[in-house]
């Protein structure tokens, strides 16, 4: 393969995915930091001294008090005294109920402190709405389809990269004197950043896998959504918790998604402290009871089939949720890198054509 082949493959694979990588990098860069950067639009708390947490029982009813109409989704727990408890719901007051709404209230007093929409609210769910970006450019099955096919191209500009600049990359990494100068900054920024952005790809391209798929182009799922009124709670939570935490003390709740029937299962979504550090700590296992809020069934995550597991792990590597402050600021850093490989390689390539021309 001629080097001249495997330039114009370079070239084409990067002029292609550059405005993709440049947009995937710098939202990934700030996903890195979700919840750090959403919690900053959460309404401030000022808590009454020397007074616990309100129960889940008395905010779901509280809840239902401000809106009586609604379908009830889920809850995100409070971690502590200056973290709300946030409802998702769907009720008639907002979109029509055709989009998600979350209600904010206080983890003490429950006082209704703040509500908005879900991911197409972008003023004040910015980081939802980003995430739907991040996931689909807002374009659902288009979108997605998007991402796969634009993800191999991506791969195919890496690996057509190492080809072409094969013979730079231990001069690079042992800081030769001779490689370090301004026209060589894509192939610095490439070099530093391979190992990153290859494992950002393939994991990227993996989870968008089912594009690729003959499924994924049958007919459009059609959906109108119609809301059901959620009823009272079938049974205690605190004393379903209290019961939960006997048989798994080492499983702390996130979140609940609740049932809308006694004949569906109520799912609590967490991690136990058992679990490896790969592990999301919010969305792991999971835990499912009955409509007397006994224990059903669980899902562990390390008793789920191995297929499904290495799609968890997976995930966790591509967004970079595991590990600490030290692992985040080491992905954005390096996630920064696509961003800048873009806008490099764009240079040398109309840098080129000038020599060309």
């Amino acid at each position: 393969m001629s080097k001249n082949f495997l330039y114009r493959i370079h070239s084409f694979a990067g002029l292609i995915s550059g405005v993709f990588i440049l947009l995937m990098s710098l939202s990934g860069a700030l996903l890195v930091f979700h919840e750090e950067i959403d919690r900053m639009q959460f309404p401030a708390i000022h808590n009454p001294a020397n007074k616990p947490i309100l129960t889940i029982d008395s905010a779901y009813r509280l809840l239902q008090i401000q809106f009586p109409k609604a379908q009830i989704s889920s809850c995100l727990l409070p971690e502590d005294k200056q973290s709300p408890y946030i409802f998702s719901l769907y009720d008639s007051s907002y979109r029509n109920g055709e989009q998600s709404l979350q209600v904010f209230l206080h983890p003490v007093t429950g006082e209704f402190l703040w509500q908005r929409g879900g991911t197409k609210d972008i003023r004040n769910n910015f980081m939802a709405w980003l995430t739907a970006f991040h996931n689909s450019f807002h374009l659902k099955k288009k979108g997605e389809w998007l991402l796969g096919v634009l993800g191999v191209i991506f791969l195919i500009s890496l690996l057509s990269g190492i080809f072409l600049y094969r013979k730079n990359i231990w001069a690079v990494i042992c800081f030769q004197r001779a490689v370090f100068r301004r026209q060589n900054l894509h192939q610095l920024i490439g070099v530093w950043a391979l190992l990153f952005n290859l494992v950002i790809g393939i994991t990227g391209v993996w989870m968008q896998r089912y594009v690729f798929k003959k499924d994924f182009y049958g007919p459009a799922f059609s959906y109108t959504r119609t809301i059901h009124t959620s009823p009272a709670l079938f049974f205690s939570f605190d004393s379903a918790l209290q019961n939960l935490h006997q048989v798994h003390p080492a499983f702390t709740p996130y979140v609940i998604y609740f049932s809308g029937s006694k004949q569906g299962s109520t799912a609590l979504y967490g991690s136990r402290s058992t679990n490896s550090f790969i592990h999301s700590r919010k969305y792991a296992d999971a835990v499912f009871l009955d409509s007397t809020g006994s224990i059903k069934k669980t899902a562990f995550v390390t008793d789920i089939v191995p297929e499904n597991r290495r799609d968890i792990i997976n995930a966790q590597i591509h967004y970079g949720r595991y590990g600490g402050w030290g692992v985040k600021i080491f992905y954005a850093i390096f996630g920064l890198s696509g961003a800048l490989l873009s806008i490099t390689g764009f240079a040398l390539w109309i840098r080129k054509r000038k020599q060309f021309n």
